[in-house]
């Protein structure tokens, strides 16, 4: 099995005598303090973001294999820095687009775009799942009567190796997960399916080379790199500022935090909750303006 990003730190972990530990000897005790001792270490989140992805990866293959019966990091957790009041004061709110600006993109998509342009980035824009997830979106994920997306995989391709692909777990417990999307979204679905040829049943699938394989995140990525150009919009933006872009237009729309967070798979998300308090506290000066014209009109 191939490591990605936090793999040579795994391997690194599991050590007695110089030796690497079996699997079967590796407790949810042990990889707990393994993941706590690389965080006193001093070893950045998102290192510890990888190091955890590869156990999860590695486990779960071996309870595939039967090699061993339970999963070691089933119930682990990482232990994030816990900022101050003066860094959360400090922190940059993530780029996001206003709903206009939003609309432009998707217009541009449908109008200017390349095949799947306008399905990629108004599925991104309406559910706010990650790339990876959208990638590795199936037909039987979709669920026409219900109107539901199921969140269940995602997608791993360090080599941008168009075959040698893997779908993996997202990226914590409750990223598995179901999302209500609008009539929009479901309408441009079944426009899709009326296209489809290739067994392995992806949506966002390759048409010329390898046809069927699943698109690559950099394709969406230059994508949007493209279409943000042509709208003279942006171009910092990224796909993931279309999640953050989410987050921001549910919070205009008065959807309570909870919501959200279950929305996007989250359970605990500094960015998230920080965008949310942004529109939050704008539109708390928008409340306190208002009434304050209410009184000087008396």
């Amino acid at each position: 099995m191939q490591f990605h990003s936090g793999g040579e730190q795994f391997g690194s972990l599991f050590r007695q005598n110089n030796s690497l530990l079996k699997l079967k000897d590796i407790t949810a005790k042990r990889y707990q303090d393994a993941l706590n001792d690389l965080k006193e270490k001093g070893y950045a989140d998102n290192t510890l973001d990888g190091v955890h992805r590869t156990g999860r990866m590695i486990f779960k293959k071996a309870i595939e294999m039967r090699i061993i019966k339970k999963d070691p990091t089933e119930f682990a957790y990482l232990k994030k820095h816990r900022k101050t009041i003066e860094e959360l004061e400090e922190q940059e709110i993530p780029k996001c687009m206003e709903k206009e600006e939003l609309a432009l993109l998707l217009q541009t998509s449908a109008q200017k775009g390349l095949d799947l342009d306008y399905l990629i980035f108004l599925t991104l824009s309406y559910t706010g799942m990650r790339v990876g997830e959208l990638v590795s979106l199936k037909w039987k994920d979709i669920d026409f009567e219900e109107h539901t997306i199921s969140i269940t995989k995602t997608y791993y391709n360090p080599n941008n190796n168009t075959i040698e692909y893997q779908l993996v777990p997202p990226k914590t417990r409750r990223s598995k997960r179901s999302i209500v999307v609008d009539e929009d979204v479901i309408v441009a679905l079944k426009e899709r399916l009326s296209d489809v040829y290739h067994d392995e049943g992806f949506i966002f699938a390759k048409k010329d080379r390898q046809p069927g394989y699943p698109i690559f995140i950099k394709t969406v990525e230059n994508r949007m790199a493209r279409l943000l150009k042509l709208a003279g919009l942006n171009t910092e933006l990224t796909p993931h500022s279309l999640r953050h872009t989410h987050t921001s237009l549910l919070a205009e729309a008065r959807v309570g935090l909870e919501e959200i967070m279950d929305r996007l798979g989250h359970c605990d998300d500094e960015t998230t909750k920080n965008v949310y308090l942004h529109v939050t506290k704008e539109m708390k000066k928008e409340a306190s303006h208002k009434f304050g014209q209410l009184m000087r009109s008396l």
